[in-house]
């Protein structure tokens, strides 16, 4: 009977500091791939290249070689005059060329910039280097979306952190009075380990030793939640997956495994040390 409850109770413990971190652990995946996620977005972020209006689609396919070869650019993409026709007919209605004796739409490369490259200053370097080229007429981007990436990129950073910080407290807790409750049903052996002059460091000992391994334990349970959630997000949300780096998800495991185990410990060393100084009329509230 006895046995059933200690197992049911370091079941129950298991259940609730695996659940708590398990929020760790998606909150630090998060926060570790937020530069992932930064880089995401802006290489994906396209500059436009147009052309002079007289450079025909093999004279800017020259070129695209020539773009292809620059260290800042990831990836270009030749749109011919005729596509471009055909988007913005798509946009404009089919007769919109019916207004012009000639066609306006003009042959470009849209290109793609590393990351470290997406920003107001480097963009402006960029934009000169490739309008160096006399068959160049114009580099064009959003300046505004540029900005809005840096920005809310910052404050999500920002807030993640905070989260992170919230959590871990929140965390530390939960998981305080979980220790509490498993120690506090033996603070009568604690008590009579005191009486027979067993020091504070003998008594804690096998504590810290059980509350570790505990942490430990729900951390590894934590984990593997944690790999099933991603397991989800990768069949049902593909490309959302390809976001995050499988070296920070071990980093994300990582903090799960420290922060369960070091939570657990610190806990667990400051019931035991209250649990010892009290007397033994204390030991019935």
């Amino acid at each position: 009977m006895i046995r059933r409850r200690l197992a049911n109770a370091y079941l129950s413990s298991v259940v609730s500091i695996s659940l708590v971190l398990l929020l760790v652990g998606v909150a630090s995946l998060l926060l570790v791939n937020t530069d992932s996620v930064s880089d995401y977005f802006k290489e994906n972020m396209k500059v436009s290249v147009l052309m002079m209006p007289e450079v025909s689609d093999q004279q800017a396919m020259d070129y695209q070689a020539v773009l292809d070869s620059m260290p800042f650019i990831r990836g270009t993409e030749f749109i011919s005059r005729a596509r471009g026709e055909e988007e913005m007919a798509q946009m404009l209605g089919k007769d919109f060329l019916s207004v012009f004796e000639t066609s306006p739409i003009p042959v470009s490369v849209d290109v793609t910039l590393d990351a470290a490259y997406v920003s107001e200053d480097s963009l402006q370097v960029v934009s000169r280097t490739i309008a160096a080229s006399p068959l160049v007429d114009e580099v064009v981007y959003q300046k505004s979306l540029v900005d809005a990436l840096s920005t809310n990129l910052a404050r999500i950073s920002l807030v993640l952190g905070v989260f992170i910080a919230l959590l871990l407290f929140i965390s530390f807790v939960l998981i305080s009075n979980t220790m509490r409750l498993n120690v506090y049903a033996r603070r009568f052996t604690i008590h009579t380990m005191k009486l027979v002059g067993a020091t504070r460091s003998f008594i804690r000992g096998p504590f810290l030793v059980n509350s570790a391994l505990l942490g430990l334990f729900s951390a590894l349970v934590a984990i593997l939640m944690l790999v099933g959630l991603l397991y989800v997000l990768r069949s049902q949300f593909s490309q959302l997956f390809e976001l995050f780096r499988l070296d920070l998800l071990l980093v994300a495991m990582g903090i799960v495994v420290v922060s369960g185990v070091v939570i657990c410990v610190v806990s667990t060393y400051f019931v035991v040390g209250h649990l010892i100084r009290l007397d033994k009329s204390e030991l019935y509230y």
